[in-house]
């Protein structure tokens, strides 16, 4: 090398951020559905080193080395919306631990639950790709594919249409009154004027 400089420059290097072989410590993983996407979040926890290692989708987001506290809790964000998650570390008994993880303040457990009756989710594929479409019932933000869509609301007689593209893909959310009390109002995905079904939660 001329410039003389020893080490090796790869310009096409496909190896992801991080080695499995190096994660030693790996003691948790989980994967949160949220509006933008699956994300996976992988904990390493070196009892004997006292490092704190959090991952986000292969990303490293949090590194702590030589913590002498080995219990405690790692705070980060996740998704496009920087939702806040927390892996919480407990000792169960000598040199066991459990490790939790919360997702705004709630068990992963409970914001799933929660998620499941404050969102829908479709899943389709066309022009040989597949679409996660989401709809967050609160706020009537559409999702698809880890982008927040740009939407137009519209009031039809039967309840309202929430219209919005996916390529050349007309699409849109219909939301119509159940009729009854418990069951609320039930939205519809509708893409080139054909009926696609919502995926179970």
């Amino acid at each position: 090398m001329a410039s003389g400089d020893d080490s090796p420059i790869f310009e096409d290097d496909e190896s992801p951020p991080y080695s499995l072989e190096k994660m030693t410590d790996l003691v948790a993983v989980w994967d949160v559905a949220l509006s933008d996407g699956v994300h996976k979040i992988e904990f390493e926890h070196g009892t004997t080193s006292g490092k704190r290692v959090v991952y986000v989708d292969g990303k490293e987001e949090i590194r702590k080395e030589w913590m002498f506290k080995l219990v405690g809790k790692e705070t980060f964000y996740v998704g496009a919306a920087k939702t806040k998650a927390t892996i919480n570390i407990d000792a169960i008994s000598g040199f066991a631990y459990e490790y939790t993880l919360e997702i705004n303040g709630r068990s992963l457990k409970k914001y799933m639950e929660n998620r499941s009756k404050t969102t829908n989710t479709w899943v389709l594929h066309m022009d040989g790709e597949n679409f996660r479409v989401v709809l967050e019932k609160d706020t009537m933000d559409v999702w698809c594919n880890g982008k927040k869509m740009e939407t137009a609301g519209e009031f039809v007689d039967d309840g309202t249409e929430t219209h919005f593209s996916i390529g050349n893909h007309d699409c849109y959310i219909k939301a119509v009154s159940s009729g009854k009390r418990k069951e609320g109002i039930i939205h519809t995905l509708i893409v080139d004027n054909r009926e696609i079904p919502e995926i179970a939660s």
